[in-house]
């Protein structure tokens, strides 16, 4: 079984903080796990309760984590946490949006993928990491060399995924990526991380003759674990420094597949 290099602890992100949206979740949790290692303060942000989280918080190593319950398409939830940030830090040194949701919707079926979802996905998926680069942009500036990351997918490229308005949002956050880019640039990096199928509780709830047929399609013959998505999440913000509007796929090749 194909595992991610030791998260031994480095210095290489010692006395910065980072904000992890989504931070309860798989990719959200291994991404939080890998920063700390890293040094990093961590701030876990997540729409669950706060005892929720302090309970992984608990599990991160080094000290000065802290927890907020924030909800990404709430701007007031959104300035809330910056506001907190400013008081405790002062500065921040990455933003990672990871919070996001989607449902099953075949693409054919037009009539499910209702109003409702379509604005709740892109609520979320969109505007809640647009209203969270927003609100911490002050904060971000404070530092010299400061990074957001958003978590994608490249069901935004390939137009294959859950259904067509999370392909679409996807696809839109990219757009907001090169745009943000361009527009935050010198002080603020701006990236997409892109992964393919990510090994976790969504992939569980398909079935495993489904997952397998996906693994061998894929050029690398496996599929992304959380911590694959977290190493480059960290690999971005610490070492290739010189990127910024790039979309980075975590895929295995899957594209190039049949």
């Amino acid at each position: 079984m194909h595992t991610v290099r030791s998260a031994m602890k480095d210095t290489s992100m010692n006395n910065q903080v980072a904000v992890v949206t989504g931070a309860a979740g798989g990719i959200g949790s291994a991404i939080c796990r890998r920063l700390a290692v890293a040094g990093a303060k961590v701030v876990l942000a997540d729409i669950k309760a706060p005892a929720e989280i302090q309970s992984l918080a608990d599990t991160l190593i080094g000290k000065g984590h802290l927890v907020s319950q924030t909800f990404v398409d709430d701007s007031t939830s959104c300035n809330r946490l910056a506001n907190r940030l400013t008081e405790v830090f002062g500065s921040l040194d990455l933003l990672v949006n990871c919070a996001g949701i989607t449902t099953p919707i075949n693409h054919d079926d037009l009539e499910s993928l209702t109003d409702e979802w379509i604005d709740r996905i892109f609520r979320v998926n969109w505007r809640g990491a647009f209203s969270m680069i927003r609100a911490m942009r002050p904060l971000l500036e404070k530092r010299d060399h400061s990074t957001v990351i958003n978590i994608s997918s490249i069901a935004g490229v390939t137009g294959v995924g859950s259904n067509v308005a999370y392909c679409a949002s996807k696809a839109a956050l990219d757009s907001m990526t090169r745009s943000l880019g361009r527009a935050l640039a010198p002080k603020i990096r701006v990236v997409s991380v892109s992964p393919g199928w990510v090994l976790g509780d969504y992939a569980k709830r398909f079935d495993p003759a489904y997952i397998q047929a996906q693994t061998e399609a894929t050029p690398l013959k496996r599929l992304a674990t959380p911590e694959d998505v977290a190493e480059t999440v960290w690999t971005i913000h610490t070492k290739l420094t010189l990127m910024t509007g790039n979309i980075v796929p975590v895929d295995g090749g899957r594209p190039l597949g049949v």
